[in-house]
């Protein structure tokens, strides 16, 4: 009788983001991914409103996951782990059942600008938010989001029995245990980055209860459980399946990229997508505002800029020119400030776009060259401020010099790519692999399943190497004619 083949492990990486969710088959071994599943979320909201419905994001992991298993061509007993990445700051409030008491708020939500000036007041000024949390409130993280409910829906903030962030939300879902991890705990600002924990003062500040708020594990390797038999015939897969913390969507990138203190420190990474972020893995406790101070998956930290307006906002400009996204030139003297839904870094939630520059001679094709720039320069000013975060001087050669890492869905367009090299006069490495965050939430229920370190699993599969771009002189003109544009129009044109 022939020996039955046993299939080599394999995990699953959940990425849930604001548009969607993907689940990824990941194989053990080598991190070749089998299978991607995918499944759509809808958002709604106008005048800074951005909310989804929780349910939705269980309804689409139970179908990505679905689709990729019924591709991958490997038995559901081949599944050892999965963890859950998820979009950062969305508040989550549960009533006493478990079940959502309104529609989640997003990062993207910029309803609570006023609540986030009243609560820098209220603890003391920047200083001692840097001091506790590595970073000051702004409008859409989860402290000022939830001081939004309780102003404006005090009777859903009386109401509800657990706050949970998104990705929490979700491993709640599969193993049935209220965990976090200090990465997606660090972007609710009411994490304390340097003693590792809830922050009491913050919480009595935000009259929120600290028995409402899930445990947080040691790392979003940790293994906090294993898929209750509900949820394992909800994904077709066996009920002892390890269910890692998880962590959110920035810090499953830096994972799958291969940041961490078993991998790449004080290396920079820009990531193309709906929003733009800057961000490094690093040693240094970071503590500057203008940045989020989060703590990273693996232990260490991952100071992080985000722009919330990037490839979406440069591909409206597109289509209000009837322009393909790719059909570019240069600014050509025009610049655009492409701030749509307001701005987090810089601090300007109430800003609109900005279009100046324009001559009768001014094409369409320069004008969306100046959109991606202008978008690109937004980005790349916060990277400067992230590099002086770790302790490194962005202009010493060795700081200057070092390849930035480009990920994202923008990554792989020619018009971002050259928009970005001409203004940060960098080697650009584009890594590979596309499905990062869900990459490294593969790494993370690969930990929880081997006891492996996650970053050291990311490094051996390789998913952060890819091509590298050499370097252009930087474009000195243009980010010195946006940089004044910037600075002239904040105090009234932008506020």
């Amino acid at each position: 009788m022939a020996a039955t083949r046993t299939a080599p492990p394999v995990v699953i990486g959940v990425d849930s983001s604001t548009q969607s969710t993907k689940a990824a088959v990941v194989d053990v071994a080598t991190g070749a991914v089998r299978a991607v599943g995918r499944a759509a979320h809808t958002v709604t909201g106008e005048d800074g409103a951005r909310e989804s419905d929780p349910e939705q994001w269980w309804s689409a992991l139970r179908e990505a996951v679905a689709a990729a298993l019924a591709t991958a061509d490997v038995p559901p007993s081949a599944v050892t782990g999965i963890a859950v990445a998820g979009q950062q700051h969305g508040l989550v409030v549960l009533d006493r059942a478990g079940r959502p008491l309104r529609p989640a708020v997003l990062w993207n939500d910029t309803r609570s600008a006023p609540q986030a000036a009243e609560l820098t007041a209220a603890l003391g000024g920047q200083d001692r938010w840097l001091a506790r949390t590595g970073s000051v409130p702004v409008a859409s993280m989860t402290a000022t989001t939830w001081q939004w409910v309780r102003a404006h829906e005090p009777s859903v903030a009386e109401a509800t029995a657990a706050v949970r962030l998104p990705h929490d939300y979700l491993t709640e879902r599969l193993c049935g245990v209220a965990a976090t991890d200090p990465g997606d705990a660090s972007g609710t600002c009411w994490y304390d980055t340097a003693a590792h924990a809830y922050d009491p003062e913050i919480l009595r500040l935000l009259g929120l209860d600290p028995g409402l708020l899930p445990v947080v594990a040691a790392s979003g390797a940790t293994p906090v459980g294993t898929l209750t038999p509900d949820a394992a015939r909800a994904l077709g897969l066996p009920a002892g399946v390890a269910v890692a913390a998880g962590t959110g969507d920035n810090m499953a990138a830096a994972v799958g990229i291969g940041l961490g203190g078993a991998g790449l420190l004080d290396h920079p990474v820009v990531s193309l997508g709906t929003s733009g972020t800057a961000f490094a893995a690093t040693r240094t406790r970071p503590a500057a505002a203008g940045l989020a101070g989060f703590a990273a998956a693996d232990g260490t930290y991952l100071p992080l800029g985000c722009t919330l307006n990037c490839s979406q906002a440069v591909d409206r400009f597109a289509g209000l020119l009837g322009l393909d996204r790719e059909d570019t030139a240069p600014g050509d003297g025009v610049v655009v400030l492409p701030y749509l839904d307001g701005e987090r870094t810089p601090d300007l939630p109430h800003a609109s776009g900005l279009v100046t520059g324009l001559r009768h001679t001014t094409t369409p094709r320069a004008i969306l060259g100046a959109a991606y720039e202008g978008a690109a320069f937004t980005v790349l000013r916060a990277l400067d401020d992230l590099l002086v975060a770790c302790g490194l001087d962005p202009s010493e050669p060795a700081v200057r010099d070092r390849p930035l890492r480009l990920i994202g869905g923008g990554a792989q367009g020619r018009a971002w790519r050259e928009t970005i090299r001409r203004l940060s006069g960098r080697p650009l490495v584009i890594p590979a692999a596309t499905e990062l965050v869900a990459l490294g939430a593969a790494a993370l229920a690969a930990s929880a399943a081997t006891g492996e370190d996650p970053v050291r699993l990311s490094a051996m599969w390789g998913t952060g190497h890819g091509e590298t771009l050499p370097p252009v002189a930087r474009d000195e003109e243009t980010w010195n004619r946006i940089d004044s544009v910037l600075t002239r129009a904040t105090p009234s044109l932008l506020s």
